[in-house]
C-alpha cells in the first residue's frame, strides 16, 4: 500500500498532528461558518489562526487540533505497519502539537499556492518538507 500523496522523497512522521494554536505573533482571523466545511487549506488555516477573542475561537481551535491529530494518527498507524513508507521523521525532542500547527500556518502563509489544496495534502507537504527522513533519521524511532 502506498501513501496517496507522498511528497518528493521522504517519509513523514510528525508528533500528534499538524496544525492548531497559532499564537506567537501570527495574525488572527475571524472564522466564517463555511471554514468548518474544510474544503481547502485556506479553511484550515483560518480555523487554526482564529482570533482568540472571537465567538468561534474554541470550536475553531479544537476543530483544527482534532483534524490535524486525526490525520497524523492515521499516518502513524500506516507508517508503523509499513516503516519503509515513512517520509516524515520527527526530531527528538519532538515539537509540541501547538508548535507544529503554528509552523504549518506560517508555512501555508508563505506558500499561498497551496491555499486551494485539500487540507490533508498540505499538512503532509509541510511535514515532509519540515521533517524529512534522511538515512540517519529514517530508522530512528517510529512516528508519534
Amino acid at each position: 500500500m502506498e501513501f496517496p500523496h507522498r511528497p518528493r522523497c521522504s517519509p513523514w512522521g510528525l508528533l500528534g498532528a499538524a496544525m492548531a494554536l497559532i499564537a506567537w505573533g501570527s495574525p488572527s482571523h475571524a472564522v466564517e461558518p463555511d471554514n468548518f466545511r474544510l474544503n481547502s487549506t485556506g479553511d484550515l488555516v483560518a480555523l487554526c489562526s482564529a482570533d482568540p477573542a472571537g465567538p468561534d475561537y474554541t470550536a475553531a481551535i479544537h476543530f483544527c487540533h482534532g483534524f490535524a491529530s486525526g490525520a497524523y494518527q492515521y499516518y502513524a498507524m500506516l507508517a508503523a505497519a509499513m516503516p519503509s513508507a515513512r517520509y516524515v521523521c520527527v526530531p527528538e525532542p519532538a515539537p509540541s502539537r501547538s508548535e507544529a500547527i503554528a509552523g504549518f500556518v506560517e508555512w501555508a502563509r508563505r506558500n499561498p499556492g497551496n491555499t486551494a489544496d485539500k487540507p490533508v495534502d498540505s499538512i503532509f507537504r509541510y511535514l515532509s518538507e519540515r521533517y524529512p527522513c534522511t538515512p540517519a533519521t529514517a530508522s530512528v524511532g517510529s512516528p508519534r
